[in-house]
């Protein structure tokens, strides 16, 4: 198919060319980010309403490293409880058709930076999720698992809003990939594994800018590049088809 293609903005174009496209392929697999479930009203970080464009008393950069939780664990937590977990969201139109296709033997695999579980929800059982889930808490001491209830409910928690296991008082870790600490390499090997057998790759609601996951692409040596994205990517000039309207409209098919 030719490159630099000619974005389409039409939501009801996007998902006639997006349904076409998936009934000519054998092997699609699905890349995501934040843009994917902002339709299920969970903030996305670098746009303009995003997470990073607010204000808080330190940079959320910052405060989602591996140093910030071991210094001011505190501090970690109370942000990461209110504006990491989300539990109220549900999914939306693109996660409930990622889903489908792959009950229909249409879609191979989901990759996804995303932390909120929401493909699971929705009914997708392949999902190779890059930076972890909320859903999955881990004692530091004894690995014991809670659940993201667990952690808003507030009931494991020290004097100082800490979440301490009730087994062995250890601190209970969120089960995320902050800054400064590497991607699981189970993970990682799966999602490229899937990547380079797919025969189309769709890229959507990720702005293509975090790394190492965004750097997952290049493993893709199929013929078909999609990526449904709001604003420009850096990856558009080599797209097949470019989408640029809301994802959960363009999957509405």
């Amino acid at each position: 198919m030719a490159r630099h293609a000619e974005p389409i903005t039409d939501a009801a174009r996007a998902a006639e060319a997006l349904a076409r496209l998936f009934d000519e392929h054998e092997h699609a697999v699905f890349f995501g980010g934040a843009g994917v479930s902002t339709a299920s009203g969970i903030p996305d970080f670098r746009s303009v309403d995003g997470l990073y464009s607010q204000h808080f008393a330190y940079p959320p950069e910052t405060m989602l490293s591996h140093s910030f939780f071991e210094t001011h664990p505190a501090e970690f937590f109370r942000f990461y409880r209110e504006r990491m977990i989300a539990l109220d969201a549900k999914p939306n139109a693109c996660h409930l058709k990622l889903a489908e296709l792959e009950r229909m033997g249409k879609l191979d695999a989901v990759v996804t930076q995303n932390i909120d579980g929401l493909h699971q929800l929705a009914g997708s059982k392949r999902v190779w999720e890059l930076h972890g889930s909320v859903h999955r808490n881990i004692c530091q001491r004894c690995g014991a698992v809670y659940a993201a209830e667990q952690m808003t409910s507030r009931e494991l928690e020290d004097a100082e809003g800490i979440p301490r296991c009730p087994a062995c008082g250890g601190v209970i870790k969120p089960d995320v990939v902050l800054y400064e600490e590497p991607l699981d390499e189970t993970v990682i090997e799966g999602a490229v594994r899937a990547i380079a057998r797919a025969d189309m790759l769709i890229i959507g609601g990720t702005s293509l800018v975090v790394y190492p996951a965004a750097g997952l692409t290049r493993y893709f040596q199929g013929d078909t590049l999609v990526i449904v994205n709001r604003d420009a990517t850096p990856q558009d000039a080599q797209a097949d088809v470019l989408v640029s309207c809301d994802i959960a409209q363009a999957f509405s098919f």
